[in-house]
C-alpha cells in the first residue's frame, strides 16, 4: 500500500471515529481506542495483577504489581479451594475477577447477545493464558449442550478461546469436546452438587481422539466458581488420552470476605 493510500485510509478512520466514537466495552460511554474501558468500569475492575493460586487464577493476599498484567505464581502456590479440592488440570489462570466490570463483561457475553465482546476479551485472556503456553498446545473451548447453544447461537467459550489461539499462534480445537446431556444450572448447589450434576457429562467425540493424543491442552472457559465445569472437561480429556490440561478462565468467582 503507498503513502497516498495509506493516508486516505487513515482519514476515513478517523472519519468515522468522529461518526462513530469508540465506546467502553462495559457500559458504552465514549473512550478514546476500541476495546478499552472508561475510567469508572476500569476503576471497577479487578484484573488479576498480583499474586494469584496457580491453580485457577484466584487472587491471594500480597502487593499487586500493576494492574491489567495478570502476574499469578506457580501452580504450587494455591487458594484454600484447590488445597481442599483436587483439580485434574496442572495450572490455571483468570484475566479478572468475578466482581464489578469483570461481572458485567461475562454475564453481557454469556446472556446478553454480546458475542462482539469476544474478540477484545479473548485477547484479555490471552495475556493472561501466557505463562500457560507450551509447545505444541492444543487450545479447547468448554462446550455447551446443542440445545443451549441453538438457542444462545453461541458458544461464550469458544469466542474466547478463538482469541487465544490465534494470539499465541496455538492449533484450536472447539469441537475436541462434546456435551454429552443438558445439565441443569449450577447456581445455589452446594460444591458437592455441582461436581455430581456435571459428572459424566463430556467427552471426546473418537473422531477427535487422535488429534489430543499425547498433547499438551489449554482448556477455556468464561467463568469457574466451583470448579466443576472445568474439572469435568478436563477429565473428560484425560481419558482420550490427551497430555496435561492447563485451564484459563476469563473470571474466577472468589468468596465474599
Amino acid at each position: 500500500m503507498g503513502l497516498q493510500s495509506r493516508s486516505l485510509l487513515a482519514a476515513m478512520k478517523a472519519g468515522l471515529r468522529i461518526i462513530y466514537p469508540c465506546q467502553c466495552l462495559c457500559c458504552g460511554e465514549t473512550v478514546d481506542a476500541d476495546d478499552a474501558l472508561c475510567p469508572a468500569c476500569w476503576r471497577a475492575a479487578d484484573f488479576v495483577s498480583g499474586p494469584a493460586c496457580g491453580r485457577c487464577g484466584a487472587t491471594l493476599p500480597g502487593d499487586g504489581e500493576g494492574a491489567g498484567e495478570s502476574v499469578g505464581g506457580p501452580a504450587d502456590l494455591a487458594c484454600d479451594d484447590c488445597l481442599r479440592i483436587p483439580r485434574p488440570w496442572v495450572a490455571g489462570r483468570a484475566a479478572l475477577t468475578y466482581a464489578g466490570t469483570g461481572r458485567t463483561l461475562a454475564l453481557a457475553l454469556k446472556h446478553a447477545d454480546r458475542p462482539d465482546l469476544g474478540p477484545a476479551l479473548g485477547r484479555w485472556l490471552a495475556r493472561a493464558a501466557a505463562p500457560l503456553v507450551a509447545p505444541g498446545m492444543l487450545v479447547v473451548p468448554v462446550p455447551v449442550h446443542f440445545r443451549r447453544l441453538l438457542k444462545r447461537k453461541y458458544n461464550q467459550a469458544e469466542l474466547l478461546s478463538t482469541q487465544v489461539a490465534r494470539v499465541h499462534g496455538l492449533d484450536h480445537a472447539p469441537r475436541a469436546l462434546r456435551r454429552d446431556r443438558a445439565t441443569p444450572a449450577q447456581d445455589h448447589r452446594t460444591v458437592a452438587d455441582r461436581f455430581a450434576n456435571l459428572a459424566g457429562a463430556m467427552s471426546v467425540p473418537a473422531r477427535h481422539a487422535g488429534a489430543l493424543a499425547g498433547r499438551p491442552v489449554l482448556l477455556v472457559d468464561d467463568v469457574m466458581t466451583s470448579g466443576a465445569t472445568l474439572a469435568a472437561a478436563a477429565e473428560a480429556l484425560l481419558a482420550a488420552g490427551s497430555g496435561p490440561v492447563s485451564v484459563a478462565v476469563l473470571c474466577r468467582a472468589v468468596k465474599e470476605v
